[in-house]
């Protein structure tokens, strides 16, 4: 598979993820509801990659990849603390709008650091992003008369 089905399964997972966890999270601390699926998660990837260690020891990482790696790790803990908390708060159609609005903050984050060019059809995409997510952050319920 290449990268882009990769991608779309990343996105129906990431959409699961939102519905499973509003219900949840009901009726639970959301830093408890954030440390079971972080458990989860953690059984799941080591899984998966415990296989990869006999081609691929651990000694063989650089310091530069435990250092960016640990603080990728940390981003994800606020993260999904905060999207946790989020959840617990507002609606899941809503929620979940707003966190994509990362996919913005990785584009803007990629030309800044990685030097990564954006064209004119990559610069509206992230902007109707930005307009999608808002308009659904912002949408009103519909009121029966």
């Amino acid at each position: 598979m290449n990268w882009f089905a990769w991608s779309l399964l990343s996105a129906v997972f990431a959409g699961l993820t939102a519905i499973l966890a509003k219900v949840g999270v009901e009726g639970l601390s959301s830093h408890i509801a954030t440390a079971i699926r972080t458990a989860v998660v953690l059984v799941l990837t080591c899984l998966v990659a415990v296989p990869s260690l006999r081609t691929f020891p651990l000694t063989s990482v650089s310091g530069r990849s435990w250092l960016f790696l640990i603080a990728s790790g940390a981003a994800t803990a606020f993260s999904w603390l905060c999207y946790f908390r989020a959840l617990q708060l507002g609606k899941a159609s809503q929620v979940a709008p707003v966190d994509k609005m990362s996919t913005v903050i990785a584009v803007v984050l990629a030309v800044i650091f990685l030097n990564e060019r954006l064209s004119l059809r990559g610069t509206i995409g992230v902007t109707l992003i930005v307009a999608g997510a808002l308009l659904m952050a912002l949408e009103r319920p519909v009121s029966s008369q």
